[in-house]
């Protein structure tokens, strides 16, 4: 008796030392989470069941259930939910209510922050968080500004006066009692080759606010995700928001960007036209980048060699026809065809 006595304190005293909690850091773009009901102050018309898309309860109950499932299959592969994961082209707090129920990952107690911005088309960005891992404690929605920046802007003052698009938002809280700032955006689009100024106004708009906090929190660790419409090494990314390839160049004020050196291995979220790009980018702080022994900070988490990974599975991947290889979306050349989004998810994991 006294042996096995013996044994069980031995590996009692063994778990402490090797076992520690990681945390995932995600985004996903859900790519167009609308709900069936048109709004009038949002151009929605498209995603009712009388509109283009003739998006009916049935087809928005199978867009839920398959964003659900790649939540699920990230956990599956990781042992655990995502404490954090920000998201993209979501209409409103109502579908983002449907998807943390869905019996999928229903057990992750999935809360949700969220704010309606000024997009004409009406998307949103939002941040789901497990409240067991992450202690909320306030949040804001940062609209685009032209005031003040820095960057050389291309539009007139009436066009600046008229233009909309989706808040950034940032959320503070914290894990195992370390101050973080997660900010989540989906910068302005490419269509017609636009928008590089905007963007970089966005990347400046994060990175000033975020050096406030820094100031406000000293040491507080700092994520910044979303779809960028940007890839790493893009202004807005690389100039603006001051992201940096290698560990080794990042200041005390700059970023860490694992997807740059993803991007140029062959890594992509997404295709266009035959290329890949990594758009949807997580970038974090020095203080989360070099955390002192005992400290959260990133991780390793691919082939014990890159500090951020591209999600994707068979399923999330077109399997025939001209598209092949790339992300399997929800609609193709107008027409239904059930898949998931045109954007793979990507996360990083810290631990300490």
């Amino acid at each position: 008796m006294k042996k096995v006595l013996t044994f069980i304190l031995i590996l009692l005293l063994a778990v402490p030392a090797t076992a520690q909690k990681k945390y995932i850091i995600g985004f996903y773009n859900l790519e167009n989470l609308f709900d069936i009901y048109d709004d009038p102050g949002k151009r929605d018309e498209e995603y009712t069941p009388e509109g283009r898309n003739k998006w009916t309860e049935a087809k928005y109950r199978k867009k839920v259930s398959n964003m659900a499932k790649v939540i699920r299959a990230m956990a599956d592969d990781n042992g655990r939910f995502h404490t954090i994961l920000g998201v993209s082209e979501i209409e409103n707090r109502l579908v983002l209510e449907d998807l943390v129920v869905d019996p999928q990952i229903a057990k992750a107690g999935f809360e949700i922050i969220h704010y309606d911005s000024p997009d004409r088309r009406g998307v949103d960005v939002a941040l789901l968080y497990r409240p067991d891992q992450f202690t909320y404690l306030d949040s804001e929605s940062l609209p685009f500004s032209f005031e003040g920046t820095e960057v050389e802007i291309t539009l007139t003052p009436e066009e600046q006066e008229r233009f909309r698009t989706r808040d950034i938002l940032m959320v503070h809280g914290t894990i195992e009692g370390e101050d973080f700032a997660f900010y989540v955006c989906h910068l302005p689009s490419r269509i017609g080759g636009k928008g590089q100024d905007l963007r970089s106004l966005g990347g400046e708009i994060i990175y000033k606010h975020a050096l406030g906090m820094m100031e406000k929190y000293p040491g507080i660790k700092i994520a910044v995700m979303g779809d960028m419409n940007d890839n790493p090494f893009d202004d807005s990314q690389a100039v603006w928001l001051h992201g940096r390839k290698n560990l080794e160049e990042v200041g005390e004020q700059d970023f860490f960007c694992p997807f740059w050196k993803m991007l140029e291995d062959g890594y992509g979220t997404l295709a266009y036209r035959g290329e890949w790009n990594i758009y949807d980018i997580i970038q974090v702080n020095h203080a989360l980048a070099f955390a002192p022994e005992g400290g959260l900070k990133i991780k390793k988490i691919v082939k014990n060699k890159y500090y951020g990974r591209v999600f994707q599975k068979p399923f999330m991947t077109q399997q025939s026809g001209q598209y092949k290889g790339t992300p399997f979306r929800t609609f193709s050349g107008g027409a239904f065809i059930g898949g998931y989004s045109d954007h793979y998810p990507t996360y990083i994991m810290i631990s300490k």
